[in-house]
C-alpha cells in the first residue's frame, strides 16, 4: 500500500507542485484591505500602487505591501505652547489638533514622525499667530484665531498628504501678575461704566424736566393766545353792535358787565365787607332796569 502511494506521488509530483504553487500564488496575489486602511505597495523597492479598501490583486513575489496606513481621524496629544502677544504679554496656549491621512504614499515617503512633525508645525504657527494679536484680541476673537491657525497648518501639511480636520484652542493661561492687572483694569472699566450710566440718567432727568417746563410754557402761552383771541372776538362783536345799534348797545354791554360783577360778589363766602358808593348803586339799578327792559 505504501509503495502504491509513493508511486502515485512520484508520478504526479509535478502536478502536485503546480497545484501548491497555484494556491500560494492566489494567496499571495489577493489582498483584502479593511475599510479603515490603505496599503502602500512597493515593487523592487519603489512605490508601485496604493490599495484601497476591499479586494485587491498584486503580483506575487514582485509586489510587497510595505505599509498599512490607517485613514481614521487621529488626535494629537493636547499640547501647551508659550507665546508672546503683540502687546508683549506672555501667555500659555493649550491646543488640540485632529487630522487624517488622505494620501499615504506622500506620508510614508516624505515624513517619518507624523505626530511629531504636525505638533512642531502647530507650535510654530500658534506662536506666529499669537504674535500678531493683542491679548484682548486673543481672548475675544478666539474663533478667528482658530480659523487662522487651522488654515496655516493645513497649508503646511498638505505636502505630506494630511488633512487637518479640526484645530481647537482649549485655554489661554496667564501668569498671576497679568491676571491681577487685568482684574484691576476690569474693575476700573466697570466703575467707569457705572459713572457713565449715572451721568446719562441725570442728563436724561434734566432733559425730561426741561421738556416738561417747555410743554407747560407752551400750554400757558396757548391758553393766553386763546383768551386773547376770545377777548378780541368779543371786542369785535361789541364794536359791531355799537356800529349797528348805536349807544344803546354799548350801554347794554356795560350794564351786563356790572350785573355779572355783582353776581360774582354775591357768590362769595359771605365773610367779606364791600363798600359800594351811592353812584354805583344807582348805576346797578339802571343796569337792572335796562336788562329788564331789553328782555
Amino acid at each position: 500500500m505504501e509503495d502504491l502511494v509513493i508511486g502515485l506521488l512520484s508520478e504526479n509530483i509535478v502536478l502536485i507542485l503546480a497545484a501548491v504553487f497555484l494556491v500560494v500564488v492566489i494567496l499571495k496575489g489577493v489582498r483584502i484591505v479593511p475599510q479603515s486602511e490603505k496599503h502602500v505597495v512597493e515593487r523592487f523597492g519603489r512605490l508601485h500602487s496604493v490599495l484601497g479598501p476591499g479586494i485587491n490583486f498584486v503580483v506575487p513575489f514582485l509586489d510587497v505591501v510595505r505599509h498599512q496606513i490607517s485613514i481614521l481621524e487621529r488626535q494629537l496629544p493636547n499640547a501647551t505652547q508659550d507665546a508672546i502677544t503683540k502687546d508683549n504679554v506672555l501667555v500659555q496656549i493649550d491646543t488640540s489638533v485632529f487630522y487624517r491621512i488622505l494620501e499615504p504614499e506622500k506620508t510614508v515617503y516624505r515624513i517619518r514622525d507624523v505626530d511629531g512633525a504636525i505638533a512642531t508645525t502647530v507650535a510654530g504657527i500658534v506662536r506666529a499667530e499669537i504674535g500678531k494679536m493683542d491679548l484682548d484680541e486673543v481672548q475675544s476673537n478666539r474663533a478667528n484665531l482658530i480659523a487662522s491657525i487651522q488654515a496655516s497648518v493645513e497649508t503646511a501639511v498638505d505636502d505630506w498628504g494630511i488633512e487637518v480636520t479640526r484645530a481647537e484652542i482649549l485655554d489661554v493661561n496667564l501668569d498671576q501678575a497679568t491676571r491681577d492687572a487685568m482684574l484691576q483694569q476690569l474693575n476700573a472699566e466697570r466703575a467707569r461704566r457705572a459713572q457713565v450710566t449715572e451721568a446719562e440718567g441725570q442728563r436724561r432727568a434734566v432733559e425730561l424736566a426741561a421738556d416738561a417746563e417747555l410743554y407747560a410754557a407752551e400750554q400757558t402761552a396757548k391758553a393766553r393766545r386763546i383768551g386773547a383771541e376770545a377777548e378780541a372776538y368779543a371786542t369785535e362783536v361789541v364794536a359791531k353792535a355799537i356800529r349797528e345799534n348805536g349807544i344803546q348797545a354799548a350801554q347794554y354791554q356795560v350794564a351786563l358787565k356790572q350785573v355779572e360783577a355783582l353776581n360774582a360778589l354775591g357768590n362769595g363766602d359771605g365773610k367779606q365787607t364791600i363798600v359800594v358808593p351811592a353812584a354805583a348803586l344807582e348805576a346797578f339799578g339802571d343796569a337792572f332796569k335796562m336788562l329788564k327792559g331789553g328782555s
